[in-house]
């Protein structure tokens, strides 16, 4: 009978892969998502519209929504 030879594969080694950061937003630290940001001002504006006839819902609640216009920029939002 013939010697069987065994063959051991060595792992190969691990290759460091640099994975850069996201950049930080000076503006939004904790990086909220737009659906989450400013939850105040989005709840007056949307309680606003619903409670408020379609007719003069777009002049009525203007106010409320330059002010969540406001929050969302003040996050780095564009809106």
């Amino acid at each position: 009978m013939g010697a069987q030879q065994s063959v051991v594969a060595s792992p190969a080694a691990p290759v460091a892969c640099a994975v850069p950061a996201a950049p930080v937003n000076p503006l939004n630290p904790n990086n909220l998502k737009p659906c989450c940001a400013c939850p105040e001002t989005k709840s007056a504006r949307d309680d606003c519209f619903l409670k408020t006839d379609a007719a003069v819902a777009d002049e009525k609640c203007k106010e409320l929504v330059q002010k969540h216009i406001a929050c969302m920029r003040g996050y780095g939002f564009n809106v």
